[in-house]
């Protein structure tokens, strides 16, 4: 969308400027020490103890299972719906949970809405007390860290009735380390009640390329420094409710316009850029007593010649987040099922590789058959050492002890009832979403619209797939919020690609109404939602742009007077900007990320810390 370079250079300069121009390190030369990091409460002589007993007792395949972490398809441990038992039968030659932890001896299992784990809160926690179960049932019990992607945002595998926040950068724009420590803290403690024990969240990545396709909002934004902070604030929220965060994805995925999960990034930044640009969230993860950090499948040459992938790269995992910033928790891979790590070496040796480089968890593998078996013949044949293998299951062990494995890995229908979704964890949702919404532009006053004047409002544009676990569409959302508002609100869907004839429609129905609110969705340059606001535009009335994604769609939408950005489709940032599109709340969202010019791209058309009141 906008040159790469330009973003960097300017993102660069804004970092160097915040850091009091620090006098940079050149090239390759050696990154600077970070600051002593902030660890976990150190384990007792005892506990460790207790724990090398533990694992003396395993056998090598029971050690090598203990460092995967595996899908499983099924809304119960022992009794999926048939044709999740043939899914799982065809993945991975067992029927269900039970039988992958008897198999396998897996060390933790991750849950996804499409794998059927996620329905409701109720049946979560018995999926969770079902594994747990399995886990205790095996010769050497070792309870599993039953673990999800609940970013919230765009990403979040567990939905309503749950509580579900603002993303990280509607959460960036908002500027409130309080208000990401308190979202964090109650999604972990709804986490913590469905007996999941560790949230791959927050997204540490600095987000300073506007064509990231993978990372985007995300970020938290494209400041390192405002990134940082918002992280460490998330990571003291999690894990003071008793879950293991995890900062991803290591050492930055950023700047990059590949999506790991198709093709594998490039990272063109110098030991110098990465230590202003993307290394400051990760230090304060760090600093922040973080459980686990989870690897990249991006190539960084400054860090690895060889062009490894930083999942299979020594240089960058032991090298610089080991000993270099001093990191001694979980290091996990991101799914081994992308593209991304499984472009250059196959299956069977990806694991291995992540081991050597200095991973300590295996996450979704494509065949666990396979790279279970790569993993025992590494070991037989000393490519990997049980040493090794013995000092990644201490640091897995020792987590699960933290966040109370050991002690009670279940949970209650009851305890369920007491936490998720309760009235105040959706009343601080909401109070926080109120804090994010911006706006970008207000020519003449056109916001807040007016019940007397514009009471009649078209709610046009995209109705992209609602992110997981919410609602939708989101014309559908707004109309019903608007409505709720005093206005009488229509929503018609146009999608993210309208032909003539949805245009043609559009603009007919205008015509009946008195303003109209037009939802847009990663706008480019040949993108047809850019005729659809031309259109509306040319109809003389009012017209509000609310991007509901990436923010940086005003850049291509030539005469727009009233913009705004809620970085999500998500029911509750919908609602949020409803109320701010009514005037029922004064928009105080600030960008986290700077709008360059379409037609000049090394032009800032609105710089981070925009943002426009009534």
């Amino acid at each position: 969308m906008h040159s790469r370079r330009t973003v960097l250079t300017t993102a660069a300069a804004a970092a160097a400027a915040a850091a009091g121009g620090a006098k940079p390190s050149i090239g390759h030369q050696p990154l600077s020490p970070a600051a002593a990091p902030v660890s976990a409460p150190v384990p007792s002589a005892a506990t460790r103890a207790r724990l090398r007993r533990l694992i003396s007792r395993m056998t090598p395949q029971e050690k090598a299972g203990q460092l995967f972490v595996m899908r499983v398809y099924g809304h119960s441990a022992t009794d999926p719906d048939p044709a999740d038992a043939a899914a799982n039968q065809q993945e991975i030659g067992v029927a269900n949970a039970a039988e992958l932890i008897a198999k396998y001896h897996v060390g933790g299992i991750i849950y996804f809405g499409w794998a059927h784990n996620t329905r409701e809160p109720h049946q979560i926690a018995d999926l969770s007390n079902g594994i747990q179960k399995a886990a205790a049932a095996q010769r050497v019990p070792v309870p599993l860290l039953i673990s999800t992607d609940q970013e919230h945002g765009i990403v979040a595998r567990v939905g309503a009735p749950a509580t579900l926040f603002p993303g990280a950068m509607a959460l960036g724009a908002g500027g409130s380390r309080d208000d990401a420590h308190t979202a964090a803290r109650i999604a972990g403690e709804e986490l913590y009640a469905m007996g999941i024990r560790q949230d791959y969240a927050p997204d540490a990545d600095v987000n300073i390329n506007p064509a990231n396709p993978v990372i985007g909002v995300r970020s938290f934004g494209a400041d390192p420094q405002a990134v940082a902070r918002m992280a460490a604030a998330e990571v003291k929220g999690y894990q003071g409710a008793g879950i293991a965060s995890c900062a991803k994805h290591f050492p930055g995925h950023g700047d990059t316009d590949t999506d790991s999960h198709i093709g594998l990034p490039y990272i063109h930044h110098t030991a110098e850029e990465w230590e202003r640009l993307d290394a400051p969230p990760f230090k304060a993860a760090i600093a922040a007593g973080i459980d686990s950090i989870m690897t990249a499948h991006i190539v960084v040459p400054a860090f690895d010649p060889s062009e490894d992938p930083a999942t299979l790269s020594r240089p960058i995992l032991t090298g610089i987040l080991r000993e270099r910033l001093g990191y001694d928790g979980v290091v996990v891979t991101d799914s081994l099922g992308m593209e991304g790590v499984r472009k250059k070496y196959g299956d069977a040796r990806v694991p291995v590789l992540a081991l050597k480089a200095g991973v300590d968890q295996l996450l979704n593998p494509p065949d666990l058959a396979v790279a279970h078996a790569a993993v025992l013949m590494a070991l037989q044949e000393g490519e990997l050492t049980e040493r090794e293998l013995d000092a990644k299951l201490m640091r897995i062990l020792l987590l699960k002890e933290r966040r109370g494995l050991f002690k009670d890995p279940y949970t209650t229908h009851r305890e369920v009832d007491r936490v998720v979704g309760i009235r105040s964890h959706l009343a601080a949702a909401d109070r926080i979403a109120d804090r994010t919404t911006t706006l970008l532009r207000n020519d003449a006053g056109i916001l807040p619209l007016s019940r007397r004047r514009e009471r009649r409002v078209l709610v046009a544009g995209v109705d992209a797939a609602a992110p997981s676990g919410t609602g939708g569409p989101p014309t559908t959302v707004l109309a019903r919020a608007l409505t709720e508002l005093g206005f009488t609100a229509t929503a018609l869907s146009t999608g993210t690609a309208p032909t003539q004839r949805q245009i043609d429609e559009a603009v007919a129905a205008l015509g009946e109404r008195d303003a109209v609110v037009v939802a847009t969705y990663n706008v480019s340059a040949d993108s047809r939602q850019r005729k659809l606001v031309a259109a509306l535009l040319a109809t003389g009335k009012p017209v509000v742009q609310l991007a509901v994604r990436n923010p940086y769609d005003i850049a291509w939408l030539d005469g727009v007077r009233a913009a705004l950005a809620s970085y999500s489709w998500t029911d509750v940032e919908l609602r949020a900007a409803a109320r701010v599109i009514a005037g029922r709340r004064d928009p105080s969202g600030r960008l986290p990320v700077a709008i360059m010019r379409a037609d000049a791209p090394a032009q800032e058309l609105y710089r981070i810390g925009h943002g426009l009141s009534y």
